[in-house]
């Protein structure tokens, strides 16, 4: 089977994800996701990269990137998750794949939809039922201003501003309804097939420059997670 397409072009929002092989967990204890966010922040020096927000997962991750120029996305995550192997390898002494393939990423419309993703990754520790409210877990960029012993990850605005009560925007019993339940879905669809998030021309447009055409062909119902 031919392998997703996957754009990389500097400019745009993107949501990214990739989960561990088979789904084992990644994150075991602390020092697991500190020393994931130390990677971050250092291939942040390495290759400029503009972290719009995340959340690390005990199985996975999410992160919401605004790469500066052409290629960079492929570059700061190739190198992140080299590092993070070599690490994780050797601190677990263990051999073998850990991550599942391939990063999972797709570019966001910079209006509401962006929004709505950045919610939906902030929103993730929620929704596993993890805690009762999403800034309580410690290892997202909603939840680290509660957190200074965690290595500081340089996060940047992005280009829709969130206005205020962020947090209780996210954490809002509204977005348990089926407008929202829709949402999700949307997002987790684009995520299996690397499909543009936004208005459908904005959408189509971006397919064609990127070359994702492909993405646009249904194929089957999203996997939830």
């Amino acid at each position: 089977m031919p392998r997703t397409a996957r754009a990389s072009a500097g400019g745009y929002c993107y949501h990214v994800l990739n989960r561990g092989n088979a789904q084992t967990q990644i994150f075991h204890e602390p020092n697991d996701y500190r020393a994931f966010l130390a990677m971050m922040a250092e291939a942040s020096l390495r290759i400029p990269m503009r972290i719009v927000a995340y959340c690390l997962m005990p199985n996975h991750f999410h992160l919401v990137l605004w790469p500066i120029a052409d290629g960079d996305l492929s570059r700061w995550m190739h190198w992140l998750l080299t590092k993070h192997v070599r690490r994780y390898l050797q601190y677990h002494q263990l051999t073998g794949h850990i991550w599942q393939g391939r990063f999972k990423a797709f570019p966001i419309e910079e209006d509401p939809h962006l929004l709505a993703v950045i919610r939906y990754v902030e929103r993730n520790p929620l929704r596993a039922g993890l805690v009762e409210r999403a800034e309580r877990w410690p290892w997202s960029s909603l939840g680290c201003a509660g957190h200074p012993e965690n290595p500081a990850v340089r996060l940047d605005p992005g280009p829709v501003p969130r206005g205020g009560q962020w947090a209780e925007h996210v954490n809002a019993t509204l977005y348990e309804t089926e407008v929202i339940r829709s949402e999700e879905d949307r997002i987790r669809l684009c995520l299996n097939r690397g499909r543009p998030y936004g208005h459908d021309q904005w959408t189509e447009t971006t397919a064609k420059n990127l070359g994702l055409e492909s993405s646009l062909r249904n194929r089957g119902r999203p996997r939830k997670g």
